[in-house]
């Protein structure tokens, strides 16, 4: 693969195409309201999955730019009760801001093909048909690079200044794991512990967000000796479209 498909619909598997006819039997999930978060595998086709991971780690990871917020020392030393403690975000990746004008990200996805295929409609179509949201057809992207121990702390993505997301939206991520990846989790909340978890390593893996929700990212376990392990992720953010 030298370039990304015009249509996302073209990476994707007959259970993939499934989905978007809305006769998988993911369809539609979470809107059911039975959970927050899916992940699965399948949906790509593998052989494109692979070529993508490849071009991925072969014409994007120079583009990158580092992502660190370390947990402060007031969160421990500034305390002045015990058990009054407030974790803030920390977080350890590599991230392409391929929304923000002028970046090298930016120019590299849009050269790839990236760009364009994450912004086809069929994009749209599918996400919109694995939520069960109806969802506008503006939305935000972001490339995320896991490399070994890049992990994401306790979070929720709740954005309550935001007049149109304060009540919930859709995040859809793609995952394309290099070979030298072992494992990584994503552990997220359900009746109010975080109790579950899914394992995110994959290569041409799904996962469908309905945030707010408490989740977290371990660090990524790479194989012996392979540092060269990384996890792209490609995130796409919708909001929701009630009313038309």
């Amino acid at each position: 693969m030298r370039r990304f498909p015009k249509e996302f619909a073209s990476l994707l598997s007959k259970e993939g195409r499934a989905v978007l006819r809305g006769t998988h039997r993911l369809a539609g999930v979470l809107a059911t309201g039975k959970s927050r978060f899916v992940a699965a595998t399948g949906l790509l086709d593998s052989a494109k999955a692979h070529a993508a991971a490849a071009l991925l780690d072969r014409a994007l990871g120079d583009a990158l730019e580092p992502m660190e917020k370390r947990i402060p020392r007031e969160a421990t030393w500034g305390m002045k009760e015990a058990y009054l403690e407030a974790l803030p975000k920390t977080v350890r990746v590599q991230t392409g801001l391929v929304d923000t004008p002028r970046t090298a990200a930016r120019a590299r996805a849009k050269e790839l093909g990236l760009i364009g295929m994450l912004r086809s409609p069929s994009m749209h179509e599918f996400a919109q048909a694995l939520s069960g949201y109806p969802l506008r057809r503006r939305w935000g992207l972001q490339v995320l690079c896991y490399g070994p121990k890049d992990y994401a702390g306790p979070h929720n993505d709740h954005h309550p200044d935001e007049p149109l997301g304060k009540d919930g939206y859709t995040d859809l991520h793609l995952t394309f794991c290099t070979r030298g990846v072992k494992h990584q989790y994503l552990v997220y909340e359900r009746d109010g512990h975080l109790t579950e978890s899914a394992d995110v390593a994959s290569v041409g893996g799904v996962t469908c967000y309905r945030l707010p929700f408490w989740h977290y990212t371990t660090p990524l376990e790479p194989k012996r000796g392979r540092e060269d392990a990384r996890r792209w992720v490609l995130l796409a953010t919708f909001l929701d479209r009630w009313g038309g």
